[in-house]
């Protein structure tokens, strides 16, 4: 069937009408869509990626002072090898950043610095002994023979008056006789002679009294009683019935009983709170709940080596001898007016013997070691004279290892003294140390050393690389060779030989 050539033309017309319609919308919408699309995809792309950080090294956080060139796990402690970056990287501007897993794995806890005082009163227990101030002898004035004794054992009590012992003294009785006789005596110069008998029996250790019982009777005494001067013990006995006796012998040391003595050990860091003259009140347990009263009598000058404790000394009275030496007593000495400071806790001080350093708790993971200067130490406590003020936040476990951290970082050197410049040598200023050890390997300008401790910096035996020193090796040294050698920290953190001695082959 034919067909009408206009209608075929119309159509054709409307269809290509139709296409171009079509396109133009499919291409708006795809324009739209790729528009919306745009932000998102934006959004989505990854952001440009920070630039790394340059590791120098990796630690173990607990020995901070050996270094490894790669990540690992550590060969002392069941945790991994924290890297240390390059210096401003990781750095803070003033003392070491420590990351917060870090703070929590080292066990880091911190406390703030108080005003406050610190009580000073001192308890102290110590020991009754005899006051040696009331110790009486009973000697024999001349050669006799211990006839009777009434006191036979130590520690008896005596009173005072109260006989001792009875002695026959036979050189008595010739030089009585004389004495006797030339008194009778009616011969020219008969009572000069008697004057000076008289004065020879004094000599041979009568007493007046008993020279004038003589006079008395006319009768010779040939035994003499001895009796107690004191009230108190028998400390110590000389004497036994029927023994002879030398002139100057000691039959009797008697101790008095009215005062005792309480001997007690103060810690040398008290003994400035200990004065002589200050009140105290003692207590024994076989009194309890009972007080005694009495003052320090003395301070004794003197330390006790071993125990760091010096001697003092409380003076008590005894009415009725309840006191016995020997017992404990426990002293409470009265406390002297204190000073307000500055308090942190003692465990936060870290004290190296040059010098006195906490860790201050700068906040964000950041803390600095600052020098400080410190008074006394009581209950857990110590005075801060100089360094810090009171609310400043301090490091009281986990310090060392932040210290020993900010040691190898040089950062102590940053904040004490300005760089010397790129002139000056890197171990000007630093502290010098001295290790003992063996030269395992001598490499390009590096020694690796095994060395013992090293108590100044806290280090175990270890064996760790040192910059050889700048003047050069001594003739003839190799590895295998026992050493001693000074060695500083140099400013890039690493260590430094800077004199090397060869010891003696055979040297341990």
């Amino acid at each position: 069937m034919s067909r009408n050539p206009v209608i075929l033309a119309v159509g054709a017309a409307a269809l290509v009408a139709l296409g171009a319609a079509g396109g133009t919308w499919w291409a708006q919408r795809s324009m739209s869509h790729e528009a919306a699309a745009a932000p998102q995809a934006a959004a989505a792309q990854p952001a440009a990626a920070a630039p790394a950080k340059t590791i120098l090294y990796w630690h173990d956080p607990m020995y901070p002072q050996q270094r490894f060139d790669k990540p690992g796990k550590s060969p002392y402690m069941d945790m991994d090898l924290v890297p240390v970056y390059a210096e401003g990287e990781d750095a803070p501007a003033v003392g070491v950043k420590v990351s917060p897993q870090l703070v929590q794995n080292l066990g880091v806890r911190t406390a703030l610095a108080e005003k406050g005082r610190l009580e000073e009163s001192v308890d102290a227990v110590g020991t009754i002994a005899f006051d040696e101030r009331a110790v009486a002898l009973v000697q024999a004035r001349t050669a006799a023979y211990v006839e009777q004794l009434f006191v036979r054992a130590p520690l008896d009590p005596v009173r005072k008056g109260e006989p001792l012992a009875r002695l026959f003294v036979p050189d008595w009785a010739g030089a009585q006789q004389e004495y006797l006789a030339l008194k009778a005596s009616t011969m020219p110069g008969a009572s000069e002679l008697a004057a000076a008998a008289r004065n020879r029996l004094l000599l041979l250790g009568m007493t007046e009294e008993q020279v004038r019982a003589v006079d008395r009777d006319g009768a010779p005494v040939t035994r003499v009683t001895l009796a107690s001067p004191v009230d108190g013990v028998v400390g110590e006995l000389g004497a036994r019935q029927g023994m002879s006796v030398m002139p100057g012998a000691t039959l009797f040391r008697l101790n008095g009983l009215a005062t005792v003595w309480v001997n007690l050990d103060i810690p040398e860091a008290l003994a400035g709170a200990v004065r002589p003259g200050a009140a105290i009140v003692a207590s024994v347990p076989a009194y309890p709940g009972e007080k005694f009263a009495g003052r320090v009598s003395a301070v004794l000058p003197e330390v006790n080596a071993a125990t760091r404790t010096l001697r003092a000394r409380v003076e008590l009275a005894n009415p009725g001898a309840r006191l016995k030496p020997g017992m404990f007593a426990t002293v409470a000495i009265a406390p002297r007016q204190s000073r307000e400071a500055v308090l942190v806790p003692s465990e936060a001080i870290i004290a190296t013997g040059e010098r006195t350093v906490v860790i201050v708790d700068r906040g964000e993971g950041r803390f600095e070691p600052v020098t400080v200067k410190t008074g006394r130490d009581e209950g857990g406590r110590t005075e801060i004279l100089e360094g810090i003020a009171a609310g400043t936040r301090v490091v009281a476990s986990g310090q060392f290892l932040i210290d020993s951290e900010a040691n190898l970082r040089g950062v102590e050197r940053r904040m004490e003294a300005p760089s010397p410049g790129p002139a000056a040598s890197a171990s000007a200023g630093s502290p010098r140390y001295h290790a003992e050890g063996r030269l395992e390997k001598v490499g390009d300008g590096m020694l690796t050393i095994s060395h013992g401790p090293v108590a100044a910096l806290k280090w175990p035996a270890m064996t760790m690389d040192f910059a050889a020193p700048k003047s050069g090796l001594p003739a003839g040294l190799a590895a295998g060779d026992a050493i001693g050698f000074d060695f500083v920290q140099s400013a890039d953190g690493g260590f430094e030989a800077t004199r090397i001695e060869r010891k003696p082959r055979g040297t341990p």
